[in-house]
């Protein structure tokens, strides 16, 4: 294997971008269709690379660099998927930014940039190397950046690109000292030495605070509170950024936490920080995103609690389950945000015969029993046995969200299909999770290390979030009930406006100034 055999997917693009330097400044439509291309050449050899792990198992590329430290790819069944995934929605994305964007100025210097935000993207994924992952990682906010700012005049697109600069920074600053303490600490720059001295060697007394330093620099990637607010003022950049961003970069966070699996076991404070930050963001940004009137807006806190239930799974160790929902959040977000405009034109559309099924208390009580009960049978004909203690509790906290759906069907004013299909959902929700979750755990052993068995903070941890997530859905269930009155209300203003720690953080960073970062 060569060296552009393991790099050639970011390369590809990187080309791509070079290109698209040199076209004109409207309509440039062989350039597009020159990005278009580069991205499915992309897709098309990280199947090939997928066939080489399959047949020859995983591996690292030839090293580019100094005693152990420089660029090199790693190829395993982490690296591969997640190139899957970022060729795919990078190609979607580019096709359709070719039509968004038709006839507007700087469409060139746009496919430019998005071209080598992919390659940056996919640099990072197959890092194999500290060097390399923390190149890569920084190079993503820079770049990032350039795609916020494609409206330069515009202020809020200028004031959304200069938050997320500077916590950026901050996260940047994290990533090069964990690499720094696991450089030291393990005495290798290779990834998959330092994750094979973590599994089976005595830890360095450095490992707890390189876990700590990964954890800082995950948090802030994937826009954890407080530090989310910057994702939800992004809304001036084209809407081909909003799904790259909210599709890929986001999930780099994520992506890092994974990728060092074996070190973050090491430190289970560290993970039940992970749990507690993880936790609140999901329950926090899922409520508020339920005040927010704007679409686009709405997508904003979906997926600033999806990152958050992300990384509430890797507190919990469910480091398989995470990739997954990467996975699933990430193609999902995609579609939602590209077709958020046709969306809307839809809904407006729909003919509403009367007024809403509102579920009272007994059909919300009827809906938790009910999916309590599915979740049970499904699960003892699935076998129970083998599964990890914290995967059955992720489970029981997803059965909340069925239950939610189920009151809509079992409320006295709903239609008989319509309770009937929500039933039909509710089942096909329940046995996806059982066949998701055990392919996600087939597929990256051994490459991803298997959940240990609980402590007693990991059941303090996990009690806590069955009761705070069970409370909040049946809150959410209920809502329809008192949402008319007057404290209610009020506090519908203060969710929509998310508590204000936004404004905080604003007046932290210098107020309302507009400073573009260079």
């Amino acid at each position: 294997m060569t060296v552009l055999f393991y790099s050639i997917t970011p390369l590809i693009l990187t080309l791509a971008a070079l290109v698209a330097c040199t076209g004109s400044a409207v309509r440039p439509r062989l350039i597009t269709r020159l990005s278009e291309a580069a991205a499915v050449v992309a897709i098309l050899f990280s199947l090939i690379q997928m066939g080489v792990l399959l047949s020859d198992g995983p591996s690292t590329g030839p090293l580019i660099g100094w005693e152990g430290f420089g660029f090199a790819a790693r190829l395993d069944a982490l690296s591969v998927t997640m190139t899957l995934l970022v060729c795919f929605v990078g190609w979607v994305v580019l096709r359709f930014a070719r039509t968004y964007l038709d006839g507007e100025r700087g469409q060139a210097r746009f496919t430019a940039w998005m071209c080598l935000t992919i390659a940056a993207v996919l640099f990072l994924v197959q890092a194999g190397n500290l060097v390399q992952l923390v190149v890569a990682w920084i190079a993503t906010s820079f770049l990032l950046v350039q795609l916020l700012l494609f409206y330069r005049d515009r202020p809020q697109a200028q004031r959304a690109a200069r938050k997320k600069f500077v916590i950026a920074r901050v996260g940047d600053a994290a990533i090069v000292g964990a690499g720094v303490l696991l450089a030291t600490g393990f005495g290798t720059g290779d990834i998959a030495e330092i994750l094979t001295q973590a599994r089976v060697d005595a830890p360095p007394h450095s490992a707890a605070w390189a876990a700590g330093f990964l954890a800082l620099a995950a948090v802030l990637k994937s826009a954890q509170f407080p530090a989310h607010g910057w994702l939800t003022e992004v809304m001036e950049a084209p809407t081909p950024v909003s799904a790259m961003l909210h599709a890929g970069l986001i999930n780099a966070g994520g992506f890092l936490l994974i990728r060092f699996a074996d070190v973050m076991l090491l430190s289970p404070g560290v993970l039940a920080i992970l749990v507690f930050v993880g936790g609140f963001t999901a329950l926090f940004g899922g409520i508020v995103m339920l005040t927010q009137p704007a679409v686009k807006t709405s997508l904003a806190w979906s997926t600033i609690a999806q990152m958050g239930f992300m990384i509430f799974q890797c507190g919990l160790a469910l480091f398989p389950l995470a990739l997954l929902h990467i996975v699933a959040h990430s193609l999902y977000k995609a579609h939602a945000f590209l077709s958020s405009g046709s969306a809307v034109e839809g809904v407006a559309s729909i003919a509403r015969p009367g007024p809403p099924a509102t579920p009272d208390v007994r059909a919300v009580l009827k809906a938790f029993a009910l999916a309590i009960g599915i979740y049970v049978i499904l699960g003892t004909l699935a076998g129970f046995t083998g599964k990890s203690t914290q995967a059955i509790a992720l489970g029981g906290i997803l059965i909340f969200g069925v239950a939610y759906m189920l009151a809509q069907g079992l409320a006295d004013r709903a239609p008989g299909p319509l309770t009937k299909r929500t039933i039909v959902y509710a089942l096909a929700t329940a046995v996806g999770y059982f066949a998701l979750q055990s392919a996600a755990v087939w597929a990256m052993d051994p490459t991803l290390p298997a959940t240990p068995e609980p402590g007693p903070l990991e059941w303090a941890l996990m009690v806590m979030s069955l009761v705070s997530f069970g409370a909040v859905a049946l809150a959410q269930a209920l809502f329809p009930l008192w949402a008319q009155h007057p404290a209610a209300q009020g506090l519908r203003v203060h969710l929509s406006n998310g508590l204000y720690v936004n404004a905080l953080l604003d007046r932290m960073l210098g107020g309302w100034t507009t400073k573009t970062p260079k």
